[in-house]
């Protein structure tokens, strides 16, 4: 590993105050070398919740009534900061999270330009005039803040994904409690501490450092007014549960098995290329990874061999040295548990296609391809069933687009898929027939732009998407304006 740096000390952002947590120690190591201690802290126990969400809720009324162009101020200065310090920060990403650090780096830097696109928002339409079949009368609907939001985030991009929340719901109107996930603390502390830089009013955004069950202690919160969460379809259909039961909206981006389907037609240096990228960068830790691959059988052989060429020059090591393609998987306890299930899979019938050479220490997962036989056994395979949030690549091979399409379909899931052909009218039969959120033509399945809708279809997704003008559907609720002078 690269030089220990000192180990960061972790606290709460409670009404504009750093203040130490009341809870137990929060460790963070790091993710290729878990001997390394990058940051650490008490957490917040449940009475400091309770605390965020009163200055959150003491602050959303003088927020709310803060003009737009005033919020986007505090969006830009945010952005500005983190520009500023992207590497130093995508270093700090790099070590915590495990994540290459060109990848680190081009993460922070997407941080600040979500920020920047919702700051744009103040020079967007802020509502609809309609017509009134009534002489004398306009009929307007304006978009008001839902109050205090409760924000959870995972671990696999600890800057994006809470950027690509909060500042939606601060642009918008509302205040935020922010809960990140426990293993990536450092960053959570970064993103705030560029909204302080900023000189954000106290209240409108605060942090809570802690484990998942803190979840409840959100979810139970009097002054909750709406809640976005990344995560599990597990864990985030019970908090959508818990919402309905409360009549608090939920917006939930959850799992995914996604599929790239490589047709008879398609470029295969491109098609292997991207596929390589969508099931291998991050070390698969994306929703919106490639982790189903369906081949058309007239094709499979050299697809396969273009795929494991390109992999046996991928390097996979220390995230902070400029050479390594792939680091580590999160933790160790998630090493471990993907190992397993490539193990059932195999003892269920998958076959090993390609396996990549690792460091012998550290939470690494070797890049792995794994056969997986077209029949009805084959098909409930744990590999192909299951998400395992790693870099684990099944291949299923079909005879036709048909088949191909019905083998992509065949999945509880429906957040991203890839395709790859040269023929239009496969492109639009795709557009109709599959269910999925996104879809990639010639791409690889992972990438989200802030501009446009994200979020999926079945169970990978509950309420509204997000990013883009979709993102005012849920931070937003319309009032409805009869107008007669």
């Amino acid at each position: 590993m690269t030089q220990q740096m000192s180990v960061q000390n972790l606290r709460q952002y409670l009404n504009g105050v750093w203040v130490p947590g009341h809870a137990s120690e929060i460790t963070s190591t790091s993710a290729a070398d878990p001997s390394l201690v990058v940051a650490s802290g008490p957490g917040a126990d449940s009475g400091q919740v309770d605390q965020a969400f009163e200055a959150a809720n003491a602050a959303k009324a003088g927020w709310a009534a803060t003009p737009m162009a005033e919020r986007a101020s505090y969006l830009l200065r945010a952005s500005a900061y983190l520009t500023e310090h992207a590497e130093n920060i995508g270093t700090d990403l790099s070590r915590e999270e495990g994540k290459t650090l060109a990848e680190g780096i081009g993460e922070v830097r997407r941080a600040a330009q979500i920020l920047c696109y919702y700051a744009g928002e103040a020079e967007r339409s802020a509502g609809t005039i309609f017509q009134s079949p009534r002489a004398g009368e306009q009929i307007l609907v304006s978009h008001k803040p839902l109050g205090v939001l409760g924000i959870v985030t995972p671990f696999n991009f600890p800057i994006a994904i809470p950027a690509w929340k909060i500042a939606p719901a601060l642009i918008f109107g509302n205040t935020v409690v922010f809960k990140p996930a426990s293993l990536v603390p450092l960053l959570a502390v970064r993103l705030v501490q560029a909204f302080e830089f900023a000189g954000l009013p106290a209240g409108v955004l605060n942090l809570v450092l802690g484990p998942g069950s803190l979840g409840d202690s959100i979810m139970s919160q009097p002054h909750l007014n709406g809640l976005s969460f990344t995560g599990s379809t597990a864990v985030g259909r019970k908090l959508c549960a818990t919402g309905a039961a409360r009549g608090i909206p939920v917006q939930a981006e959850m799992g995914g098995k996604n599929a790239s389907v490589v047709l008879a037609d398609a470029d295969l240096e491109l098609a292997s290329e991207q596929v390589l990228f969508g099931a291998f960068r991050s070390s698969g830790q994306k929703c919106t990874a490639t982790s189903r691959l369906i081949l058309d059988d007239s094709i499979a052989d050299e697809f396969l061999e273009k795929l494991t060429s390109r992999l046996a020059i991928w390097v996979t090591g220390d995230p902070l040295d400029p050479a390594v393609h792939m680091g580590p998987v999160i933790d160790s306890k998630s090493a471990i548990s993907v190992k397993a299930g490539v193990e059932k899979a195999k003892s269920e019938g998958a076959t090993v296609i390609f396996e990549g050479q690792v460091p012998a220490n550290g939470n690494y997962v070797a890049p792995t391809v794994l056969g997986i036989p077209n029949d009805a056994q084959g098909l409930k395979n744990t590999a192909w069933r299951e998400e395992f949030f790693a870099p684990v690549l099944s291949v299923l091979r079909v005879f036709g687009t048909d088949a191909a399409f019905e083998a992509a379909e065949d999945s509880e899931f429906g957040l991203s898929l890839a395709l790859f052909t040269r023929d239009l009218a496969t492109v639009i039969s795709a557009q109709e027939r599959l269910d999925v959120g996104i879809l990639h033509v010639n791409s690889e399945s992972a990438g989200a732009d802030p501009h446009v809708p994200f979020g999926g279809a079945k169970a990978s997704g509950y309420g509204p998407k997000e990013q883009g003008a979709a993102a005012r559907d849920f931070y937003t609720h319309t009032t409805t304006v009869y107008l007669r002078g």
